[in-house]
């Protein structure tokens, strides 16, 4: 695969990551009810998400409520609402800097240049796609160690929202579209060396044929 179709399949990934990110952060579902048991239907159903919760009622009702405090929030909600902004915005800088370092636009000059500002992109898939599952995954072990603890009543448990999914998807993305950056990045060095090379080859061929 060629350096342009590796940058244009990496932006195409950070791209669908950063759709992902805003899914995540934005849906209330990162803990839905647990049905376990006897209890299959229950008048009340709890979806709580990073900014607000929504209570779906069995008339078919359904009330969302944001959260007034930061402080009412677990320690792991609170530190996922940080990170996952936080790599909302380094997504959308990151693939800016892709489409500018990219071999196919001419915002910059120069192929050393555009190699350089290439792999600072892909630097930044990567570290959002690091702050994207931090969260995920440690809101993810907390539901499930709280699923399995025997003091928490079972009409309290929660499970893995679809958000959470969602969040897993976007770090695999991003950190699909960082090694594909990266590998734009050494097909494109490996091209021009082999240019190179066979510039000089012909050359001196020409040189050797008419003297």
């Amino acid at each position: 695969m060629g350096s342009v179709m590796l940058e244009i399949t990496g932006l195409f990934l950070s791209v669908s990551g950063l759709i992902c990110v805003i899914l995540t952060c934005s849906l209330p579902l990162w803990k839905v009810p647990a049905f376990q048991g006897a209890n299959i239907v229950t008048a009340l159903q709890t979806w709580e998400g990073l900014w607000m919760d929504c209570v779906w009622q069995s008339t078919g009702e359904l009330v969302c409520n944001t959260f007034d405090s930061m402080l009412i929030l677990s320690q792991d909600l609170q530190v996922a609402r940080a990170l996952t902004t936080t790599a909302g915005v380094l997504a959308a800088v990151g693939i800016l800097v892709a489409i500018a370092g990219a071999s196919w636009t001419k915002l910059i000059s120069g192929a050393s240049c555009k190699a350089r500002v290439i792999s600072a992109a892909g630097f930044l898939f990567m570290v959002t796609g690091i702050l994207q599952l931090i969260p995920v995954s440690w809101s993810a072990a907390n539901i499930v160690r709280d699923f399995h603890s025997k003091s928490i009543p079972d009409d309290f448990k929660t499970e893995l929202g679809p958000s959470l999914y969602i969040g897993m998807a976007a770090g695999v993305f991003f950190f699909a579209a960082s090694g594909l950056l990266w590998s734009s990045c050494y097909t494109s060095r490996a091209q021009r060396t082999y240019s190179a090379q066979y510039g000089r080859a012909q050359a001196n061929y020409s040189q050797s044929h008419y003297v």
